[in-house]
């Protein structure tokens, strides 16, 4: 991870789960359309890929895949792709989700989760910053500041290198926020780690660890929520509306566009 190239322009979307412990508060409503302060929950996602010049969007969907891909398509930003990805396995882990996006991609691209939120800045931090070489993972090292430690995938660091990663690690010094830069051969790290055709995301990231291809960028001061229960829900709606007034998620001079977003970044080393 040493070279600066292109911003990635392609992002893999997981929307394939059911979000069961979320459905006391969705009910029926599929949950990436649940709405957040008034807006269906993928919008921010979709949104914030816009702002920060991200033109293709695979999304992965499973349950309810038509009520999904139907009301998603028409919440695509202008200039951004949809292609809707049927797992078919989507009751397994969602490390299949990942490699129904194999056959489309071709480059190195951003995966992330429908159900999680960030800052622009933490995008554009993302897609514009050195190689992934395999993959790159965008960790919080505000320990004390995780809604809901216990929950959270816990991640073991050696500098920038991923030396452990499970929700059930003791020694720990930062937590995944599920924001991702991989290049292809990351499916070959989730194809390598499946048991009875099966692996979750951590699973191939703790495969391509153990042969020195898994690194972490920290977000710093950057926000990040993930929305998974009822009261991460509660608490993203707090952090939303606070983001929001900062100007961090679409704010004049956050994002508008590839351009603003070059001109902001580092120079080249």
């Amino acid at each position: 991870m040493t070279s600066m190239h292109q911003p990635v322009s392609t992002a893999v979307v997981l929307m394939a789960g059911m979000g069961s412990r979320l459905r006391a508060t969705t009910g029926v409503l599929p949950k990436p359309l649940f709405p957040l302060l008034g807006k269906p929950l993928i919008t921010y996602t979709l949104e914030a890929l816009a702002r920060n010049g991200l033109t293709t969007v695979h999304a992965i969907t499973g349950y309810e895949s038509e009520t999904v891909s139907k009301r998603v398509s028409e919440l695509a930003p202008p200039g951004v792709k949809l292609n809707f990805v049927f797992n078919r396995d989507w009751q397994k882990q969602n490390g299949i989700s990942v490699l129904a996006a194999a056959p489309r991609v071709t480059g190195e691209f951003l995966l992330m989760m429908s159900d999680h939120l960030f800052d622009d800045a933490l995008i554009h931090e993302l897609i514009t910053g050195p190689e992934a070489d395999c993959l790159a993972l965008a960790v919080d090292r505000k320990i004390d500041a995780i809604f809901d430690l216990d929950d959270a995938m816990k991640v073991k660091t050696d500098g920038n290198r991923i030396c452990a990663i499970d929700k059930r690690l003791t020694d720990f010094d930062a937590v995944d926020t599920g924001l991702f830069r991989c290049s292809p051969e990351f499916f070959d790290y989730l194809e390598r780690a499946k048991i009875d055709g099966d692996c979750s995301l951590a699973d191939g990231v703790r495969l391509a660890a153990t042969e020195d291809k898994a690194r972490v960028v920290d977000i710093g001061d950057l926000w990040w929520q993930d929305v998974d229960t009822p009261e991460m829900f509660s608490e993203a709606e707090r952090n939303l509306a606070d983001s929001l007034g900062r100007g961090n998620l679409g704010g004049a001079g956050q994002g508008d566009s590839r351009e603003e977003n070059a001109a902001q970044a580092d120079p080249e080393p």
